[in-house]
């Protein structure tokens, strides 16, 4: 999200106002949620995961640049930082500290996990398709997450093509097992950026209806998954800002898919 103007707490005290309204005791809004350990899920213990964020090459406007900065950093550190914190508290997953690397860096098939935001800004250069391609085909996944509407999707949806022009981009719904993976979610939620939630919206640029979709490798692998007209990171970035009580239903739904995709993708 494109954020509003406030300041943010990051201390703990907001993470667990969340874990108490929301993650610990079910769920909001049709996502129910399992009780998670008081230690996290022994079951995870073992699997280890960082947030890497991807540093990317973008098209936007010199004011939109001022305004807001370089779009592939909308949502940092706090978004990173407290995703990380609920993942390792909640899952018992071995979590590092996040970091942010460019498709160049050969550090990048290290990690299993790779994050873009903003996809509506993206634009790969030429040398990044092929690195992008054989991470995905080697194993990981890449998630992209806060764009909407038909014109963001566009642009994702051709950046996508360029890097696997033979591979449709197909809908992840319930009962899909990314959906009970580790919380049981009974549909797709729309996650407002908190602009739109203080507009009283949960959509922004006309896109109304939040979808998962995915590219899948030959096994059935979503080698790609895409968070359309839902703004998961500001989920996350703001959910220790205890000045917002009435945004707290949407961090919980915002944590909860994520940690189901994460360990979807850790698992499968």
């Amino acid at each position: 999200m494109r954020r509003p103007g406030h300041g943010w707490l990051r201390g703990l005290g907001g993470c667990a106002l969340v874990a108490a309204l929301g993650l610990l005791t079910g769920g909001v809004h049709g996502v129910s949620a399992q009780i998670v350990p008081q230690h996290g899920d022994p079951r995870l213990a073992g699997l280890e995961w960082r947030f890497v964020r991807i540093r990317y090459h973008f098209h936007t406007d010199a004011r939109e640049l001022r305004r807001f900065g370089e779009p592939w950093y909308i949502d940092a550190p706090a978004a990173e930082e407290n995703l990380s914190r609920r993942v390792k508290s909640a899952t018992a997953i071995q979590v590092e500290d996040p970091i942010v690397l460019s498709l160049d860096d050969p550090r990048l098939f290290t990690y299993p996990w790779i994050y873009f935001v903003e996809g509506g800004n993206l634009q790969l250069l030429d040398t990044d398709v092929p690195v992008l391609r054989e991470f995905l085909l080697r194993g990981g996944t890449a998630t992209f997450d806060d764009f909407h509407g038909p014109y963001e999707w566009a642009n994702v949806a051709h950046e996508l093509h360029r890097v696997f022009p033979d591979r449709p981009i197909v809908e992840l719904t319930p009962p899909h097992p990314i959906f009970s993976s580790f919380y049981k979610i009974d549909r797709y939620p729309q996650v407002p950026g908190l602009g739109s939630f203080l507009a009283g919206r949960t959509w922004e640029k006309g896109g109304f209806v939040p979808h998962l979709r995915a590219i899948l490798d030959d096994t059935g692998r979503p080698m790609v998954l895409i968070n359309w007209n839902t703004d998961m990171g500001d989920g996350w970035e703001w959910s220790n800002a205890v000045e917002f009580p009435g945004y707290i239903k949407y961090t919980t739904e915002a944590y909860q898919m994520e940690i189901n995709e994460i360990v979807y993708v850790l698992t499968h």
